[in-house]
């Protein structure tokens, strides 16, 4: 197959096995999801739904996360990977949506990463979960298997995002960046298949004999 043809293959796949696939964070307006997107940063999305639970209960805006203060937010998120650096952004992000947005998140890429905490990918997910606007946020899992699919050379996540938007049609980004993760941590892991094993793998290259090796985002 050629590369457009196997992209063409996987979103069929990808979509008969999850379909209407739902964000596994749990969040209740686009405040919440820039938190628990922030917070799932080496951290499982189970763990991330357990102390968000609990914190969402006090603070749901920015103008009551910053109440908390950066102490009480770190108590609430300690279970958390990384939750020192986490809570001081969690805490300086609600002052700077106070101060500069009256309490809204922005909704454009080059104002959410001047946010503390805030990444391209944290940016893409909002923008398409909390506000349903086209984009393709790459995490480990896309970056892995679109470099096992021969989808992208997998030289950085930047490129990988731009191969992927140009095989994919626009409609159909939010469903595949959660398809492709949900795939990837069920069947294609980092630490097995590597293009070898899974049901997908297997169909795309029947003669793959070696495994895939990818760079790391």
């Amino acid at each position: 197959m050629k590369r457009q043809e196997r992209a063409d293959f996987i979103r069929r796949e990808l979509g008969k096995m999850y379909k209407n696939p739902k964000p596994p964070l749990d969040f209740s307006n686009p405040f919440t999801l820039l938190i628990a997107v922030l917070l799932s940063a080496q951290c499982t999305d189970e763990r991330v739904n357990i102390v968000t639970k609990t914190l969402f209960k006090k603070a749901k805006t920015p103008k009551a996360m910053h109440a908390l203060g950066r102490a009480k937010i770190h108590s609430y998120i300690k279970t958390c990977g990384l939750a020192p650096k986490k809570s001081k952004a969690i805490f300086e992000t609600s002052k700077i949506l106070i101060e500069k947005y009256r309490s809204k998140v922005p909704q454009t890429i080059e104002e959410l990463v001047t946010l503390p905490g805030v990444g391209h990918k944290t940016a893409s997910v909002v923008l398409n979960q909390a506000f349903g606007k086209p984009s393709f946020a790459v995490d480990t899992h896309i970056h892995r298997l679109a470099q096992r699919w021969k989808l992208t050379n997998g030289k950085n996540v930047e490129q990988t995002e731009k191969d992927l938007k140009k095989l994919f049609p626009q409609e159909s980004w939010g469903d595949l960046h959660l398809q492709i993760i949900f795939y990837g941590r069920e069947f294609c892991q980092a630490r097995k298949c590597y293009g070898l094993d899974c049901k997908l793998c297997k169909t795309l290259f029947p003669k793959r004999r070696s495994k895939v090796i990818t760079n790391k985002p």
